[in-house]
């Protein structure tokens, strides 16, 4: 465990970290794979992780040796797995801990790898707590993000848009990924982890701090009050 300092602003991951989409993730490109006579690895699978869509689909496109281009792939997977992200879940503490942070005015941001199609499919299943964050950065479809986890550019982008504009030390990262974890970490930021199964015990002392769920997140250890505070 890193050494703690208290935080004033929170930027969450998605994808496996606030909703369980990497479950149907996994099981729609296992299907779209099946097409191909290709395998969706857990080693692939490891390396795309927080990877934005143009990247995951170029990673795939490369490493399966993929008859189209990356391009086309991105087309072709978006339709694909649509059908079937409006049927996502929150994963379990989620919804807890973003109306905690709310209910005590902590501002709070997202940061998805996500392009603005998929993401949107995802959270409005979700709308009253989506309307509790500041925004939502989309890393596949903002421009201002040029380059994807484990680069800074994401959460550097979620910072600056709080109106305050907090410097990275302020700043709390929740994330599921090996990749993630990285580009918070080089962001100057601290960072929860809740690691993908897929994380080796090695790979997760790159966190400040790791929990197996969001559920047993402490606020106190970072300056922020207790759960029963009002």
């Amino acid at each position: 465990m890193g050494t703690l300092t208290p935080v004033t602003h929170i930027i969450f991951d998605l994808d496996g970290l606030l909703i369980d989409s990497e479950t149907l993730y996994r099981k729609s490109y296992t299907a779209l794979l099946e097409k191909y006579g290709k395998v969706y690895t857990e080693e692939i699978r490891f390396k795309v992780m927080g990877s934005t869509e143009q990247d995951f689909c170029r990673i795939l496109v490369e490493e399966l040796k993929l008859p189209m281009s990356a391009e086309e792939f991105e087309k072709v997977s978006t339709d694909w797995v649509l059908k079937d992200l409006k049927d996502v879940e929150l994963k379990p503490g989620a919804e807890r801990l973003v109306r905690y942070f709310h209910k005590n005015s902590v501002p709070m941001a997202v940061a998805t790898s996500s392009g603005r199609a998929t993401c949107e499919v995802k959270m409005e299943r979700y709308p009253e707590l989506t309307s509790c964050f500041n925004h939502v950065v989309m890393g596949s479809s903002d421009n201002e993000v040029v380059n994807g986890k484990p680069a800074p550019d994401i959460f550097f982008v979620a910072a600056k848009r709080f109106s305050d504009n907090p410097s990275p030390n302020k700043c709390l990262v929740f994330e599921d990924s090996y990749n993630g974890v990285l580009a918070a970490k080089a962001a100057g930021m601290q960072v929860v982890m809740v690691p993908d199964a897929l994380v080796s015990q090695e790979k997760q002392k790159e966190a400040t701090i790791v929990y197996k769920s969001l559920e047993d997140f402490v606020p106190e250890i970072f300056g922020l009050p207790p759960f029963d505070s009002t």
